[in-house]
């Protein structure tokens, strides 16, 4: 499996009647962060305005089925995974498991005719931004174990959103399978 950098200007989506207004490519869209023991699954409404949380599954035998009965029953047209980054912007083993995730989510949408495309986004300190927005709501122990998971896959999903939203591009890197 391969990446890709988002397409060329020409594929930027631009509202005539506006003119250079850069406009989201429309379709529900998953956001996924990607932990030892489970995933945070978020969504975005069919105009990709607003990320929302889903479910936290539990890590083993059926997450990437569960997920794809997810964008089945969602009708997405993709799926964006957080790409944990070091500060200084490294990739390290959690992005390889991240990126290793991708790819099986991918694999697994093809062996099932499941048709969305998977992007890997960088996630720098979205489970940071998740945990404080949790204790700002007054969630904090279990409370919060319980639901970091997805609002780190909001923060994650709504980031891809609004960066499509500010340039027009497709966020992140899109995974592809090698030749």
């Amino acid at each position: 499996m391969a990446l890709t950098e988002p397409g060329p200007a020409s594929d930027e989506a631009v509202d005539p009647a506006v003119g250079a207004t850069p406009l989201l490519r429309p379709g529900v869209r998953l956001g996924i962060d990607v932990g030892d023991v489970r995933v945070g699954v978020a969504r975005t409404d069919p105009r990709a305005l607003l990320a929302t949380p889903v479910e936290t599954v539990r890590r083993g035998e059926t997450d990437v089925a569960r997920i794809l009965d997810l964008v089945v029953e969602l009708d997405a047209v993709e799926i964006v995974v957080g790409l944990p980054r070091s500060l200084s912007g490294r990739l390290g083993p959690a992005a390889a498991k991240a990126t290793e995730y991708a790819e099986t989510l991918l694999a697994a949408m093809r062996e099932r005719q499941v048709r969305a495309s998977v992007r890997l986004v960088d996630e720098r300190l979205t489970t940071v931004s998740a945990e404080r927005l949790l204790r700002e709501q007054g969630r904090r122990g279990r409370k919060q174990r319980a639901v970091v998971d997805q609002a780190a896959a909001v923060v994650i999903l709504q980031h891809a959103i609004e960066s499509e939203r500010s340039t027009g591009r497709p966020p992140g890197q899109e995974v592809i399978q090698s030749s």
